[in-house]
């Protein structure tokens, strides 16, 4: 499947075509030699934060072994994809018949992507391994991630890792290894990847052509970002840090100018086209609750800790029901602040 058919952004470059890949040198060079051995692992749990380079690092493994196809002869690190090469041009465009992208599809009515994988796609894939049995050539599929698998999907994989074909590789992307099926995770070799280093994620993003600019706004992105480059590119382009800061204020605000800066909150997270700031105000959202909860634990309060761990739970509860029946979302995002605002 395209690239372009799937959420980019602005700033980004698709993992399949991008040459660029900062932090993770320890990373390359493990996969690198695994596969030079030719006793590399048939599946591979590449695990971390999101936005840290997980597909980018799947994408250039691929393309490596896809490239050097005889591990005796593939070298012992792994370069950059070159973008003009045919077979980088039929990974990134979907058209390669030795690479799968397993991701979540897009609805067609919507033309947005839906919000899991689905076990149509995971048959996608078995129809994928079947039809290229015979041919000798290396299969791969990538599960981006495989965190958004259903019930149905994850089993489904789970009996195609259990028995994988020959010379098939599955290179597994999770951000939240701990809520994948044990069984999942048993079959597969952890390679966890850290969270960018401050130099990293700077250099990450000069190469985007988002250069910091050094001072209070550097310091604060880097802070704010937790490592992760998706997360200094929602700050820096999609508005994140003012509504962090937004959110943030709201806190600490009282009576009815509390109630007016959650209506302003509200509209800004329900407009058009806000998925993006929405996912990432969710995001600060459960990072904000879990660590008062943490906080409130270490310091003995353990039924205010309680209550933010179930209001987090309770806040899940309630964007599961907005989705399943298409609640009005500024109504949703208002009830959420409400609640974190009591609490």
């Amino acid at each position: 499947m395209n690239d372009e058919a799937h959420d980019v952004l602005e700033g980004a470059i698709p993992p399949a075509r991008n040459p660029n890949l900062f932090g993770h040198q320890a990373a390359e060079a493990f996969l690198a030699r695994s596969y030079r051995s030719g006793k590399g692992h048939h599946a591979i749990l590449i695990e971390g934060p999101e936005g840290i380079g997980k597909a980018t690092l799947a994408f250039r493994f691929a393309n490596h072994v896809l490239t050097h196809p005889d591990p005796d002869a593939a070298p012992d690190v792994l370069a950059a994809p070159d973008l003009d090469a045919p077979l980088t041009r039929q990974i990134a465009s979907g058209a390669s018949h030795s690479l799968l992208h397993l991701t979540r599809p897009v609805d067609e009515k919507s033309g947005k992507a839906k919000t899991a994988i689905t076990v149509d796609e995971v048959r996608r894939a078995g129809h994928f391994l079947a039809q290229t049995s015979g041919t000798g050539n290396w299969r791969i599929v990538i599960i981006d991630p495989a965190d958004d698998l259903n019930r149905n999907a994850a089993n489904a994989i789970l009996k195609i890792l259990e028995e994988p074909p020959r010379r098939s590789l599955f290179l597994v992307l999770s951000h939240a290894p701990g809520k994948l099926l044990p069984t999942i995770r048993s079959r597969c070799l952890p390679l966890r990847l850290s969270p960018l280093k401050d130099a990293d994620l700077s250099r990450a993003l000069a190469a985007l052509g988002s250069p910091l600019d050094g001072g209070k706004t550097e310091e604060a992105v880097l802070a704010m970002s937790g490592g992760s480059l998706s997360q200094a590119l929602k700050l820096l382009n999609y508005g994140g840090a003012d509504i962090m800061a937004a959110f943030n204020d709201l806190l600490s605000t009282q009576g009815p100018a509390a109630r007016k800066a959650m209506h302003r909150l509200a509209d800004v997270l329900s407009a058009k086209d806000s998925d993006v700031v929405f996912g990432f105000f969710l995001q600060h959202l459960q990072d904000h609750l879990v660590a008062k909860a943490r906080a409130s634990a270490l310091a003995g309060e353990i039924a205010v800790a309680d209550r933010h761990a179930r209001l987090a739970s309770d806040i899940n509860e309630r964007l599961t029901v907005s989705q399943a029946y298409n609640l009005d979302r500024k109504q949703t995002v208002l009830s959420i602040l409400e609640a974190v605002h009591a609490g």
